[in-house]
């Protein structure tokens, strides 16, 4: 059986057996012994130390494999460096379906009105943190001491460093050539890392998924569902429909063989609900299985797992016209257009900020007069409805990656089309980009 298969029965496995435990966990008939057992050994007890272990070894990877693969990436480009154009290429599409996703969010739940039935909680509460100010995000973006950047995770900064060292590296002549082989060297062994953890997968996914669904139970989605089913309506619009106009309309690819390929990716960000646990796994099927040079991927991928947030656009456009109906405040056209640009913006101006859907959220209430306390109302769906934006998140950073390589020429339709490339860890031929 296909690794791809045995995750996806995992992720089965895992939400069916949580339902039932959740059951027994809720259930009067159940005696309490049984029901403390079932608590203290297997939910609280093995799933969620296996499911734990699991985020940190993704977690684990992270650092090392953003920064060799950069350094790997920038290098490899040589004096006639692309950079500049990748990456303006890359943020303008990051941006651009940030809007989109927005956008779209926004007018769906205007025509659906999914909080007009739903009564007001007046005692929910909720502390919004304070995002930092605009000029501390842009200074804080260089480094000035890398190694704590890496040691303290700040994606932003491990980026730039690991440009700037690439960079020099391709402009050091024989001794950076010496390194560049020595940092290839290392990004094979760290892959070779990934393989390991992707053969452990359906067990850590297993375990996430059986732990959350025994916790998190049935009411609270039966409480929101206009609202939830709205986003979730909005999250599967945005990955099917949008992401696949883009990648046939800008390089004529099938998206249902980008679809077909990205399902150990769902399924990574599904279970974990975090871009920069399953950046691993984003990347390396973005380079082996749909064969985006690692010239532009070891930069596409590591961003947008930072700043691309269209799957928390969504939410927060759904989110704001909830809250406005709950409360009963009119939005105007100017309030739309404000939410359109704030929630943009902000995936970018607070990326490094843990929270960050809510606290940006926080910002567009406050833009268009809403009260913050409103976010309490949703926060019962909130960590299913993460998961799912989650997956949408990785499916944006790979079909931006496609869309600049292509538009580069450091894209191999090959591995693209392939449907064996890097199938379980057999990867096809490393693609060499042509000369400049």
């Amino acid at each position: 059986m296909s690794l791809t298969n045995r995750i996806l029965i995992a992720m089965a496995a895992g939400i069916l057996l949580g339902s039932l435990l959740s059951l027994v966990l809720q259930s009067a008939a159940v005696p309490e012994l049984l029901r403390a057992a079932v608590d203290g050994y297997l939910v609280s007890g093995l799933f969620d130390v296996v499911g734990r272990i699991f985020v940190a070894s993704l977690k684990l990877l992270v650092v090392p494999l953003v920064t060799v693969s950069l350094i790997c990436g920038s290098s490899s480009l040589g004096s006639s460096s692309r950079m500049g154009p990748i990456a303006g290429k890359t943020l303008f599409f990051y941006l651009t379906t940030t809007a989109l996703a927005v956008t779209a969010a926004l007018s769906f739940a205007v025509l659906v009105s999914p909080g007009h039935d739903v009564a007001l909680v007046s005692e929910a509460s909720y502390q919004a943190a304070v995002p930092p100010p605009l000029t501390d995000v842009l200074v804080n973006i260089v480094p000035s001491n890398p190694i704590q950047a890496m040691a303290e995770g700040k994606m932003l900064q491990i980026i730039v460093f690991a440009l700037l060292f690439g960079f020099a590296i391709s402009r050091a002549g024989e001794p950076g050539r010496r390194i560049a082989s020595f940092f290839r060297d290392m990004e094979a062994v760290i892959m070779q890392m990934v393989d390991i953890l992707m053969a452990l997968a359906p067990y850590g996914v297993f375990a996430l998924l059986a732990k959350l669904f025994a916790t998190l139970g049935i009411g609270a989605i039966l409480d929101l569902a206009a609202y939830f089913f709205t986003v979730l309506a909005v999250l599967f619009f945005h990955a099917l429909v949008i992401y696949s106009l883009l990648l046939k309309g800008l390089t004529g690819l099938s998206p249902g063989i980008l679809m077909r390929k990205m399902r150990p990716v769902w399924a990574f960000a599904f279970s974990t609900a975090s871009s920069g646990a399953t950046l691993p796994v984003t990347l390396r099927t973005v380079e082996r299985r749909l064969g985006v040079h690692n010239s532009v991927a070891g930069f596409t991928v590591p961003l947008g797992a930072t700043i691309n947030m269209d799957g928390t656009a969504i939410m927060q456009g759904v989110a704001t016209v909830f809250i406005a109906e709950v409360y009963g405040v009119d939005l105007s056209m100017v309030a739309y257009i404000t939410i359109i640009l704030t929630a943009t913006l902000a995936s970018i101006g607070t990326a490094a900020v843990p929270g960050v859907g809510l606290i940006t959220l926080a910002m567009v209430l406050t833009q268009v007069g809403l009260p913050v306390e409103g976010i309490a109302l949703i926060i019962g769906v909130d960590r299913l409805l993460d998961m799912v934006r989650t997956a949408v998140n990785v499916t944006g950073d790979s079909v931006v990656s496609i869309i600049v390589a292509n538009s580069e020429k450091q894209f191999d339709k090959h591995v693209f089309l392939d449907p064996l490339a890097d199938q379980d860890g057999a990867g096809a031929e490393e693609f060499t980009p042509p000369a400049a």
